[in-house]
């Protein structure tokens, strides 16, 4: 339960403001610059600075709060290596990327930290229970410098992000220890999200990092289909503009302030041609290995940003991609749950007061699990574990093996649709079908036991990773004809480009012919259920979660559904399938995805 409210005074944060003797400052620099190198100050006999400065911009994206080393694939990254062959590396875990960062930024003064968006939301049960207090505070002691929103920032709508920015007790379950929240001690940006009523941005849309003469601006934004893949509620009275045109619009507001080195933080991404890390995706030539929204992003956004810190898409990339006066640019992403971070080296020319792009270099790390655990995390996940164990150390369920959910049809999709007809009939026995939201499925389930549970065990813990969205079951009313326009939305319309497979509950089958293009892939007679052709004009009830009921992933004909019948939450209802349907004597076996046939 949480703690009773107190009123404490918030601890004191690190200032980001422009120093007071800026202007001197910057005045000093342009004289220094004039001057060869090696020059003395007449008045000190001290040497002056040289024209450049190399600045270390350390970066990391999507962590979505997992404090603790994720586990199975989320855990893992994969290396590619001189032969040509590939290996898996255990990665992730806050302990861990404490250490790297800490040790990143050894020797060098001129260092900021920044990050991508998805901080939090989707979060594991020891930052999710919480509103993810616990990442906030995990953030702060990584010393975080700038963030940009992205579109699980809004999971829990704008109040509840300027909460977590700003601090203070959570308005319904309070506070959850003797102290009361301090809030981010780093700025969220959010230019392209505007109040509806007001017209301007609901946080800072740009922030400016000075060390003694050299200044850099951030610009962050999150991807302009935000509400397309949030519930209405999280993104009710907020409009989300364009990236490319809210970018090149602060970045001119920047310069204008004298600010000429600027780097945009984006929470939208790209596709490397291949998932390992350490992939060169500038071969043949500059972003050749790369597709996916950010490469229309990249080439149209002002050539006065010098890189782009993107997200979203969970991929790894250090690329290349030519802005639009045809000049090499840095387009970097760290993957996700803090598996990865970027290190890129800017250098800063005191002359022009600008990045000279031609040696920026760019490298993602591994966040290995080899090298000793950042203390003050491990006491942070202690104290926060402490909190949720009573909760979290719970059996739900048994599985006989890993049930991963990976794959255009994974295993743990198909378990969770399964638990949503199993659900959906004790709420009313003329459920025919479930189907389930790959974004949804946000982990697997592994075999091998996190802590003292055994192996096999599922606990509530892992169900939370799984599934922490608390959205309901919802039973809705369709036709054969929508049911099989809803299967065709997969791969048509907003999401003709990058595909949403659902996943179906065991009695829907049907072919994926992924040869052809748009709404053909779906063989429409090949769509069955329980073995027979779906009818057209008859009704079949559908059970869904309350997002894709809302027409969420672009799914709009899951939103004209009619009969609706409201249940609890998926999490309860995946609880209480496992519950019924294994023990330890006689786990669950991980479905095989066959449900849905693939051509290719």
């Amino acid at each position: 339960m949480p703690a009773t409210s107190h009123s404490h005074p918030s601890r004191r944060r690190r200032t980001y403001g422009l120093l007071a003797a800026a202007a001197g400052l910057a005045t000093a620099g342009a004289l220094v610059v004039a001057l060869p190198a090696g020059a003395q100050d007449a008045r000190h006999g001290k040497p002056l600075p040289s024209r450049y400065q190399d600045v270390q911009l350390l970066s990391f994206n999507d962590l979505h709060g997992n404090l603790e080393p994720p586990s199975g694939s989320s855990g893992r990254v994969t290396e590619l290596q001189a032969d040509g062959t590939t290996k898996t590396v255990d990665a992730g875990g806050v302990e861990y990327l404490a250490t790297h960062l800490r040790q990143a930024r050894e020797g060098n003064k001129y260092s900021i930290t920044a990050a991508g968006g998805d901080m939090v939301g989707a979060s594991p049960l020891i930052s999710g229970l919480f509103h993810d207090e616990p990442t906030i505070e995990a953030l702060n002691k990584l010393d975080l410098d700038v963030t940009s929103v992205g579109n699980h920032e809004f999971d829990e709508g704008a109040k509840e992000l300027a909460r977590l920015q700003k601090g203070g007790c959570h308005p319904t379950d309070g506070c959850y220890t003797d102290e009361e929240f301090g809030g981010a001690d780093f700025p969220y940006l959010a230019a392209n999200v505007l109040n509806e009523k007001s017209g301007k941005p609901i946080l800072k849309p740009y922030w400016v990092w000075k060390k003694k003469d050299v200044k850099i601006g951030f610009i962050g934004v999150t991807l302009e289909n935000t509400p397309g893949i949030v519930s209405a509620e999280g993104v009710k009275g907020l409009k989300f503009k364009d990236e490319v045109e809210t970018i090149n619009k602060y970045a001119k507001e920047l310069q204008r302030q004298g600010v000429r080195s600027i780097v945009a933080l984006i929470h939208e991404g790209g596709l490397p041609a291949s998932t390992s890390y350490n992939y060169d995706c500038d071969s043949p030539g500059a972003g050749d290995g790369i597709s996916g929204p950010i490469v229309d992003i990249a080439k149209n956004v002002s050539p006065s940003v010098d890189a782009l810190v993107t997200g979203h898409t969970h991929a790894a990339y250090a690329c290349t991609i030519n802005d639009p006066a045809g000049k090499p640019r840095t387009v970097t992403s760290a993957a996700s749950f803090g598996r990865l971070y970027t290190d890129t080296t800017l250098t800063y020319d005191r002359f022009t007061g600008d990045i000279a792009r031609t040696a920026v270099k760019s490298a993602n790390h591994v966040v290995t699990r080899t090298v000793p655990k950042a203390a003050d995390m491990t006491e942070l996940i202690g104290k926060w574990n402490t909190l949720a164990a009573p909760i979290g150390n719970r059996a739900i369920g048994y599985v006989s093996a890993d049930v991963p959910n990976t794959g255009t049809e994974s295993p743990m999709g198909d378990l969770i649709a399964d638990a949503q007809l199993w659900y959906g009939r004790k709420l009313d026995a003329e459920a025919d079908l479930a189907l389930m939201n790959p974004g949804g499925v946000r982990a697997g389930l592994t075999y091998a036991a996190k802590g003292a549970e055994g192996d096999g065990v599922v606990t509530y813990a892992e169900g939370f990773t799984v599934q922490p969205f608390a959205n309901t079951v919802n039973l809705q009313d369709f036709t054969g004809a929508q049911l099989i326009q809803v299967l065709k939305e997969q791969v048509s319309g907003s999401n003709a480009s990058a595909p949403k497979i659902l996943q179906p509950s065991a009695n829907l089958t049907y072919t994926l012919d992924l040869t052809k293009s748009g709404a053909d892939r779906v063989v429409t007679d090949s769509v069955k259920l329980n073995g027979a052709a779906v009818d057209p004009a008859a009704t079949y009830r559908v059970a869904t979660n309350s997002f894709l009921a809302g027409g969420g992933d672009g799914f709009t004909t899951l939103g004209l559904g009619t009969n609706d019948l409201v249940g609890l939450d998926d999490l309860t209802a995946l609880e209480q399938y496992l519950t019924a349907n294994s023990s330890a004597a006689a786990p669950i076996a991980p479905p095989v995805p066959n449900r849905i046939t693939i051509v290719q």
